[in-house]
C-alpha cells in the first residue's frame, strides 16, 4: 500500500508513519519540515497554509493508495489538499474528533449523534469544533462519502504525546510527595493510545471502510484509579495519591481537564461527552487497546529520553496544577 501522509511528523501523524513502515508500505509525508519524518519515510516539503504552499505535491507525480490528513486548524486547508488529490488517491481518512458533535452529547452517544452546525469546508480557522467537521465536510465534498473516512478520536494519549496530558501526570509523580488525586478512583475513562489509533486507521483503509467512526476505548477500559497508579509504579517516585471529592476540588476553583488533565468529573455533561462514546463499530471492524499499563510505561521511556521535557504544541493550552493551589487544597483537606 502507499500512503500519503498530510504532516506524519508528530504524535499521531507519527504514529501512523511508523504503523505502515512496520506493515511495508511505501510512505510519504507532507509536511513542513519544523520536525524529521521517521527513517524509511520520503518526504515532500509545504506549508499548507502558504500562498502556493501545495506546489511540491502538486507537482510530484505520486499516486496513492490512501491519504491521511490530521489537520486541526482552517478547514479550507483540508479543502484545498483533497480537491488537488482526488485524482490521485483512492481514498482519504481524516482524523477528526468526537469534539464535532452537538453539545452536550448524552452519554453513549454514537456516530448517529447530531454535529455542531455553522460548520464550513470553505472556512478560516474558527473554533477547534467546527475547525474539525469542515475539515470533514472537505473530505467528502473532494472524495465522496464512499472514498472518505472521518476517524472521530477522542482522548489521545501516548508516547510523542504533544498536548501535555499524560506527561504532565507522568512528571507530577516523579516529583513525588503527595499528590491530589481527582476522585473517584473508580471513575471510568476512554482514551486512545495513538498507536492503536493508527492501526485501525491503516486497517480500516485497507479493508476500504468509510463514514465516520468514534475512536476512542470501549468506557471503563481504565479507571482514574488505574492511570494514576500505573503512573506512580513507572516513575518509581515516592508519590502518595490523595484521594479528593470531585466537589472538593470543584470548590477550589480547579479546573477539570485543564488543571487536572484526563479527569473530569462524573455525572456531568463533560464526562458524557469525553468519557461515554459509544464506540461499538469501531471495535467490530478492529480496534484493539492495549493495556493502560503498557501506554504509561511506554510514555514514560520516551519521556525520560527527553529529559522530561514533552512537546508542547502552541495551539494548545498548558496543562497541570499549580503546586501551591494543589497543597492548600490537600492541607484543607487535613490530609
Amino acid at each position: 500500500m502507499r500512503l500519503l501522509l498530510l504532516g506524519g511528523t508528530e504524535f499521531v501523524g507519527r504514529a501512523v508513519a511508523e504503523a505502515a513502515l512496520a506493515r511495508g508500505w511505501e510512505v510519504t509525508a507532507f509536511h513542513r519540515g519544523r520536525h524529521e519524518a521517521p527513517p524509511g519515510v520520503r518526504t515532500l516539503l509545504g506549508d499548507r497554509t502558504a500562498l502556493d504552499g501545495l506546489a511540491a505535491l502538486d507537482e510530484d507525480p505520486g499516486e496513492w493508495d490512501v491519504v491521511v490528513d490530521t489537520w486541526s486548524a482552517a478547514p479550507r486547508a483540508v479543502r484545498d489538499a483533497a480537491r488537488l488529490l482526488r485524482g490521485r488517491a483512492g481514498r482519504y481518512v481524516y482524523v477528526s474528533s468526537c469534539s464535532v458533535y452537538a453539545w452536550a452529547p448524552p452519554a453513549g452517544y454514537s456516530e448517529e449523534a447530531p454535529v455542531v452546525e455553522g460548520a464550513s469546508a470553505d472556512a478560516d480557522l474558527t473554533d477547534y469544533a467546527r475547525d474539525k467537521r469542515g475539515g470533514e465536510l472537505a473530505a467528502v465534498d473532494a472524495f465522496g462519502a464512499d472514498r472518505s473516512l472521518l476517524v472521530r478520536a477522542g482522548l489521545l494519549i501516548g508516547p510523542y504525546e504533544n498536548v501535555g496530558r499524560l506527561p504532565w501526570w507522568l512528571n507530577r509523580m516523579a516529583r513525588g510527595g503527595p499528590v491530589l488525586a481527582p476522585g473517584p478512583r473508580d471513575l471510568p475513562l476512554q482514551y486512545v493510545d495513538a498507536r492503536d489509533l493508527a492501526e485501525w486507521v491503516l486497517g480500516a483503509a485497507e479493508q476500504g471502510l468509510s463514514g465516520p467512526y468514534n475512536l476512542v476505548s470501549p468506557q471503563g477500559h481504565a479507571t482514574m484509579g488505574e492511570l494514576l497508579d500505573a503512573c506512580v509504579r513507572v516513575t518509581g517516585g515516592p508519590a502518595e495519591l490523595r484521594w479528593t471529592a470531585p466537589e472538593v476540588i470543584l470548590d477550589a476553583g480547579i479546573e477539570p481537564w485543564t488543571h487536572l488533565p484526563v479527569w473530569v468529573p462524573p455525572d456531568t455533561d463533560l464526562h458524557d461527552a469525553l468519557h461515554s462514546a459509544d464506540v461499538s463499530r469501531a471495535v467490530a471492524t478492529g480496534l484493539r487497546c492495549r493495556p493502560v499499563a503498557e501506554t504509561v510505561a511506554d510514555t514514560w521511556r520516551w519521556l525520560t529520553d527527553l529529559g522530561g521535557a514533552a512537546p508542547q504544541r502552541p495551539d494548545r493550552t498548558a496543562k497541570g496544577l499549580d503546586p501551591e493551589v494543589e497543597a492548600k487544597v490537600l492541607a484543607g483537606r487535613g490530609v
